[in-house]
Order: C-alpha cells, then structure tokens, then sequence
C-alpha cells in the first residue's frame, strides 16, 4: 500500500482519496512487472498473491475495519477464512486480506538491471562521492558540493531517503530506521508446497512491526520485520546487541510458522534503513527554498513498487509532463516534524521499541 491502511486513509482523506491512494499503489504494482518485462534480466521475479493474516484479537478487529473500508470503496480485497489460508498457505492464522496484484523480487537484482540500462543510454555513475551538501545556485542552477569540488544542476534529483536528515534537507523528519532480515537454506519440498512455495505467496502478519515471509526461487525462506530500530545516537556494540536480538526472534518467529521449519538452518542475517515519516506518507516534492531540485523518500518500508511509481512521476515533472488530476497526498514538500534530535529523541526511540515488543508479544 502507499500511505497508511485504508480505513484510516478515509477518515483523514475521504473516500475518494483513499480509493485514489490504493488504486495508485496497486498501478505500481503493475509497473514493476511491466518494466522488469521490458528490462528482460533475472530478478528472481515471482507473481502471486500477498495475504495480510492475522492470528490475535486486535489483528482481527484492524482487519475487519481495513475489509469495511474496502468494500464501501468497491476495492477488490477480499477476506480470507481459516479454510482459505490453508489453502494457500499452512500457518494457522485466524482471518486474512488478499491482495491482488503481488509479486516478490530480488531488489538488488533490479537496481543493477536499472543501472546498466542507464548505463547504456549514456548515464554515468561516479561512486564514493557522497553529497556533503546542497546551496541554491546563481543562474545556472543548484550547486551540490562534493569531496573533490562542486557540481553546477540544471535540475538535480535526491532520492536519498532517510539520509536528508544528514543534508538538512528541508522536507520534514524522514525518521531512518533500521529493518532485519534473515533468510534460509532450502526447505525440503513437503515444506515449501505447505507454505505455498508454488504459487509464491507472501504473508504479512497485521500486527505493529509487520513480520512477513516469503519464499525464494531456491526453496529458502526469508523473514523479516517485527522489529525496528532507531539507530542515531546508538553505540556500535550496542547496535550490533540490537541486530542479533532482531534476528534471534526472527529464527523464532519463523520455526514456528510450521513444524516442518524447527530445524530449518539459517545461512543469511542482513539489516538496511528505511525512511519513515510521522504520518505514513512518502515525500515527493521540490525542495523548499531551491529551485529545480527534487526530494524523493520515506516511503515507510513500502519503496520498492513505489520508488518506480515516484521516479517516474519525478521524471514526467522535470520534463514538463505533470501527471493529470489532484496529486496524491504524498505529492508533497514537507513531511511532518518529529523530536528525532534533542532532548526528546530518547523518547522516540523508546515508543519504536514498544512497538517492536508489541508486535513480538502479539504474534
């Protein structure tokens, strides 16, 4: 999804708006396969379905409100009982949305298969360059300054996510928060036809801190979610304590997804930032106070089928070609302030935390 769960999307923007919202990110969706299609390179792409399952009391409820919503804004999201999990995946969850279209991929796969396209179109790449900082230029657009001198832009683009709180870029708090992962070596085949290997299901668990797995083209599985941290201010030794608390509870949390999987062996353990805004919304706007300068992020752990959408909507803008009717919500400059510095930063990370805990207790 782009922005937060439906049902509260129509409280805040209406039913129009919403529908207008899921719609958007269902076309991502649909982008992302059309343009691995024209890409044409192995990304470990697999079509499916993505089940949002339940199995406590307050899932159901957030459920139940989210199928509501879908059903008076005609979305196609249909609600899935015990006996129609089970027939997609063995985990004995309660109550579950289906969400059409889906499709897993290997991200990594695809950023390199966008690069060398670019590379051939002429585009160069200039590695270990990081921007140190970005002034408003005079006549010849922004000035970006760089370890080994400074770049005059017509138009620039920085999609650089959480890291614009580094740059004082003036678009609000894009919070960076860091995500864990952990992935399998090949389950044995009763295993991944049970868990809907096949059929390349993925399931997102509705509780705060999403758990989800997914099944891989080689038969492992990969977890992830469930947890998060918000790493500014955080010792190296205390971090890396985090990371292997995360990935301990993730090795739980996916042995007990079925029987087969108590002694599945865990062969990757990975964590990355995500970009998360107080409001559940991406950033995608012209920088305040610059001219011609462009901020894509905080797409709130929703950026792969969404970083295609934006860049694309990005690119139309730069070339004179705005998309037609209202922007989105997320069609913004700014994102809301949020204490991530100062005084009041221990207290955020603290309120990350409990919902780290609360997901891990309610799952």
């Amino acid at each position: 999804r782009a922005g937060p769960a439906v049902d509260r999307a129509v409280r805040r923007f209406g039913p129009q708006t919403a529908r207008r919202m899921h719609r958007a990110s269902e076309r991502a969706v649909r982008d992302v396969l059309a343009l691995c299609a024209r890409l044409d390179v192995p990304c470990g792409l697999r079509t499916g379905e993505q089940l949002v399952a339940t199995r406590s009391s307050a899932g159901l409820a957030a459920l139940a409100r989210q199928a509501s919503a879908c059903r008076e804004l005609g979305l196609d999201v249909p609600v899935l009982t015990p006996a129609g999990i089970r027939d997609r995946v063995g985990v004995p969850y309660r109550a579950a949305l289906l969400h059409r279209p889906a499709a897993t991929l290997d991200p990594a796969a695809l950023t390199c298969a966008l690069a060398r396209a670019c590379a051939d179109k002429g585009v160069r790449f200039y590695g270990r360059s990081p921007l140190l900082a970005l002034r408003p230029g005079d006549l010849v657009g922004p000035e970006l300054v760089l370890p080994h001198g400074r770049l005059y832009a017509g138009q620039a683009v920085l999609a650089v996510n959480s890291a614009a709180q580094g740059l004082d870029l003036p678009v609000g708090t894009v919070l960076p928060l860091e995500v864990y992962a952990v992935a399998t070596e090949p389950l044995s085949a009763p295993a991944y036809e049970a868990l809907g290997g096949r059929a390349g299901h993925a399931v997102v668990d509705a509780v705060p801190m999403a758990p989800y797995f997914r099944l891989l083209p080689d038969r492992g599985l990969m977890a992830g979610g469930g947890t998060a941290t918000v790493p500014a201010g955080v010792g190296a030794p205390r971090l890396q304590a985090v990371r292997e608390r995360a990935w301990s509870w993730l090795e739980r949390w996916l042995r007990a997804l079925h029987p087969d999987l108590a002694r599945v062996r865990v062969t990757h353990r990975w964590s990355g930032r995500i970009g998360m805004t107080g409001d559940d919304l991406p950033v995608v706007g012209p920088v305040p106070g610059y001219d011609d300068v462009w901020y894509i992020g905080g797409c709130c752990g929703h950026g792969l089928a969404l970083s295609v959408a934006h860049g694309a909507h990005v690119a139309a803008a730069l070339l004179g070609e705005p998309e037609p009717g209202e922007p989105l919500p997320w069609h913004r400059s700014r994102a809301p302030r949020l204490p991530a510095r100062g005084p009041a930063g221990p207290l955020l990370r603290s309120y990350v935390d409990a919902m780290g805990r609360i997901a891990r207790h309610t799952c």
